[in-house]
């Protein structure tokens, strides 16, 4: 067998920070995923760059800000037409000039497999037009076109036998390759779906849940406004609950699967989210109330609070069997230079370029990475957040509304739900991050929405 380290990337769609039992739920269980968590790094200041999918997912690939990309807005994104500012235009592919991961590992012959939510662009900029040599499901729709069970009406995946969960099947489909490939070094690449809209039971799963809900203090959702939207405050959904332990059942499939073929020790594995939960709606959207809560942290998918954009990370480097605590802030771009780092790749600057290799910090190397990081949405979203920016150095975190211009500014560590607005008492940290914030704008040539006349 080649002696080249593997990797196993899982990714899910619109997971919460807190929507995992190590990281703080009660009502959700994931026993597979914690015993993950105790084996390997896990990161309790882990950022996506976006508060949605496509950005990130874009970010993911190659190691750069989605701003640089020109894909700021979830594919083809939303414009509304009668409010204040109208959103600028994005693109609605991942352009083929961008070098993937994928395209890196197979220039280091890796065979690269994908499976799962692509979102990234319709035909001719589908994940094999972007290094995978293997595309199960993966086409330009953001959630399943034919819901969780089969017909799965998605035309890059054959419908199964009628009742296959999409969750269940995009994980068979992922040992198949294994079992086929687990004498070449491979990149396995497993976007879920799950547990993006709709909310679709696990039905061998929903008895569990509906019976614990019976349990909870409170069974039913409770709201706190967030401007327009309203926040869900409390973990209630048994299908949803039902959802993320089918994730996790097919987590430890595949765990159990690498084990099976004496992979695991030879393997990378990541898992982590494209964006926060989804716990806040404005008003309630279509008569649905969002189904995750993620408190402590303020608002949820589509904000630029912590609620929108931090998540989990589990980082399990191959060999290692020890469990790391890291609090340093990182952000989605790292994954790519960490890939290259820990495989014994040379990284590639020219390529991931706002990108950091962790290895330093799960190696107990360095515990700061010294940065700013950036978040760039100048969009609306159905969450209810209007067009803004954020950016975060240390402990601080300063986030610009372009409707209002007006400018918030929280500390962090003393405030990680973000109640405390600093911005009158801190004049001078407010005009320092103000610095900072223009020339992050000014390097990555942002595009600001305008105003609708």
């Amino acid at each position: 067998m080649d002696n080249k380290k593997n990797v196993v990337f899982i990714l899910v769609d619109d997971l919460g920070w807190n929507d995992l039992g190590f990281y703080g739920s009660t009502f959700y269980e994931t026993p597979n995923l914690d015993r993950l968590a105790e084996q390997g790094n896990v990161f309790t200041n882990a950022y996506t760059p976006n508060p949605v999918c496509s950005p990130t997912r874009a970010a993911i690939l190659t190691g750069k800000y989605p701003t640089r990309i020109g894909i700021t807005d979830w594919i083809p994104g939303r414009d509304p037409q009668d409010r204040a500012l109208l959103g600028p235009k994005i693109l609605n592919h991942l352009p083929l000039e961008e070098v993937t991961i994928a395209e890196t590992l197979k220039e280091a012959d890796y065979k690269t497999f994908f499976a799962g939510k692509w979102h990234l662009g319709d035909t001719g900029f589908f994940p094999e037009d972007q290094g995978f040599d293997i595309n199960k499901g993966g086409h330009h729709k953001g959630q399943p076109p034919g819901g969780y069970y089969s017909p799965y009406n998605n035309p890059k995946l054959t419908d199964g036998p009628d009742g296959e969960y999409l969750t269940d099947r995009l994980t068979d489909e992922s040992i198949s390759f294994l079992e086929e490939n687990k004498e070449k070094p491979f990149l396995l690449y497993l976007s879920y779906y799950t547990v993006h809209t709709p909310i679709q039971a696990s039905k061998k799963h929903i008895a569990k849940f509906r019976a614990k809900q019976k349990m909870l203090k409170d069974t039913m959702p409770k709201f706190e406004n967030e401007g327009a939207a309203k926040t869900v405050i409390n973990q209630y959904n048994p299908e949803y609950a039902s959802m993320v332990y089918a994730l996790d059942e097919n987590v430890g499939r595949l765990l159990d699967k690498l084990e099976t073929l004496n992979l695991m020790d030879n393997t990378l594995i990541v898992f982590t989210s494209d964006n926060g939960g989804l716990s806040t709606l404005e008003g309630k959207m279509n008569n649905r109330d969002a189904p995750t809560s993620v408190r402590p942290l303020r608002g949820g998918k589509g904000w630029a609070y912590e609620g929108g954009i931090r998540v989990p990370l589990i980082i399990k480097e191959p060999g290692k069997n020890q469990h790391r605590t890291i609090h340093t802030p990182v952000i989605s771009m790292d994954l790519f230079p960490s890939i290259l780092d820990v495989l014994d790749l040379p990284q590639r600057p020219d390529l991931h370029k706002d990108g950091l290799s962790l290895r330093s910090l799960m190696n107990n190397q360095q515990t700061e990475l010294n940065r700013v990081l950036f978040w760039d949405y100048p969009h609306y979203h159905g969450s209810g957040w209007t067009p803004g920016q954020a950016l975060r150095k240390g402990d601080w975190k300063l986030i610009y509304f372009y409707e209002s211009d007006t400018y918030e500014l929280y500390n962090l560590k003393s405030d990680i739900s973000e109640r405390n607005n600093l911005s009158t008492e801190n004049p001078e940290k407010l005009k320092e991050l103000k610095k900072e914030l223009k020339t992050i704008n000014d390097d990555l040539k942002t595009k600001k929405p305008t105003i609708n006349i």
